[in-house]
């Protein structure tokens, strides 16, 4: 028997989690390890195939977009997590 899938996709790629941005929302950020955070993302179909598309370079995103949303991804990463 094969084990469910998650229902999350982690990633700790700062380019990949900037372009699934752009489309998912990030659910959460795991700073449990100082020197590296994991971008948390919900799982769905769609998203595994934006994943392969990004893995075998069939993308085409607009390099000004891309540093747009780079730039706010960096934002929340560096934000000091407030409890709300």
């Amino acid at each position: 028997m094969s084990q469910p899938k998650p229902a999350t996709y982690l990633t700790s790629d700062l380019a990949l989690a900037t372009t699934i941005s752009l489309n998912f929302p990030i659910e959460d950020i795991d700073r449990t390890n100082p020197r590296k955070a994991v971008f948390v993302f919900r799982r769905s179909p769609e998203l595994e195939a934006l994943v392969d598309s990004f893995f075998t370079n069939q993308l085409k995103i607009s390099p000004q977009i891309f540093f747009n949303q780079l730039r706010d991804v960096k934002a929340r990463l560096y934000a000091e997590k407030r409890p709300w």
